[in-house]
């Protein structure tokens, strides 16, 4: 997968693995060297909480003697970045989508894009507009669903967004739908709020289609780092999360906010995107990711 995004992701390998081989090919491995490791790390985004748990369980290694040299250092990292992204899976079968995320976040381009994939499956796709706050996310939606021969549920401006999830879910119904995708509201006026009509829209969810499987996806764009990360924690707290999307990957240099993401919210990365072209999202591949940003 990542070999297909090198060249998108040519900012986070060539900013961080040029720097961090650099340490891998030392004959001796000292604190000084874990101490460059710990500001690479946290140059890359990957958090300050993050990197010193990291560092420590590297530390702990060094001072037993398991780490002496650069290369034993890079296989302890591997491991350590490996067990932070595995330690859950994202779903991966499911028909219903609920999609989360701050404004800006890229949630429905994601949208259109997760439709495009299911398109090519062969399976018939439904678009949900739940975001009725937002002037032109109808539009916006629509679009994608002519893009991707999807069929689209469209409300009113400024319509309670969970009789809009009420209707799509008659609507999927009827229709004989493979796939159900809601692109929610990004704002709301408090936490309160948010939370409270998250809640509606899954319990609508659940009492129309009671035996469909739900994943919610939160998406957040990777260019605003930890900034983004701070706001998707209102999210965490409202609502549960199955998975992160990613987006914008292609405009940053800093790949460490994977890590961060996947430690202090407790949820797994599901997808990446970049761009505005129809295929371009990967479901995210913890193995070849960390290998890729090690061995560039």
């Amino acid at each position: 997968m990542f070999s297909f995004l090198k060249q998108k992701f040519q900012k986070i390998y060539s900013q961080f693995t040029s720097k961090v081989n650099a340490l891998f090919s030392r004959t001796s491995c000292d604190e000084a060297t874990l101490k460059e490791l710990e500001l690479l790390l946290i140059s890359g985004d990957t958090g300050v909480k993050t990197t010193r748990t990291i560092i420590e369980n590297l530390k702990k290694q060094w001072r037993a003697g398991t780490i002496a040299q650069g290369d034993d250092l890079k296989q302890a990292l591997r491991k350590e970045l490996l067990t932070i992204l595995s330690t859950k899976k994202a779903p991966n079968t499911t028909t219903i989508y609920l999609l989360v995320g701050i404004n800006g976040s890229g949630k429905t381009t994601f949208a259109g894009k997760l439709a495009n994939k299911f398109n090519q499956q062969g399976k018939k796709v439904l678009l949900v507009a739940a975001d009725t706050f937002r002037a032109a996310a109808p539009e916006q939606l629509t679009h994608w669903a002519e893009r991707t021969q999807a069929a689209v549920h469209l409300g009113q401006p400024n319509q309670d967004p969970a009789s809009v999830v009420f209707a799509g879910c008659e609507k999927f119904n009827a229709g004989n739908f493979d796939t159900l995708i809601i692109d929610t509201a990004g704002r709301l006026q408090t936490k309160v709020n948010l939370m409270k009509e998250l809640e509606k829209i899954r319990k609508i969810i659940t009492r129309q289609l009671p035996d469909a499987s739900i994943t919610t996806l939160l998406t957040i764009d990777s260019m605003l780092g930890q900034n983004s990360l701070e706001q998707a924690t209102l999210f965490h707290e409202s609502t549960q999360l199955d998975g992160i999307v990613l987006t914008k990957m292609d405009g940053t240099g800093k790949g460490g906010i994977v890590f961060a993401i996947t430690q202090q919210l407790g949820v797994p990365v599901a997808y990446v995107t970049f761009g505005e072209e129809l295929d371009q999202l990967k479901s995210f591949d913890a193995l070849e990711y960390v290998d890729q940003l090690l061995n560039g």
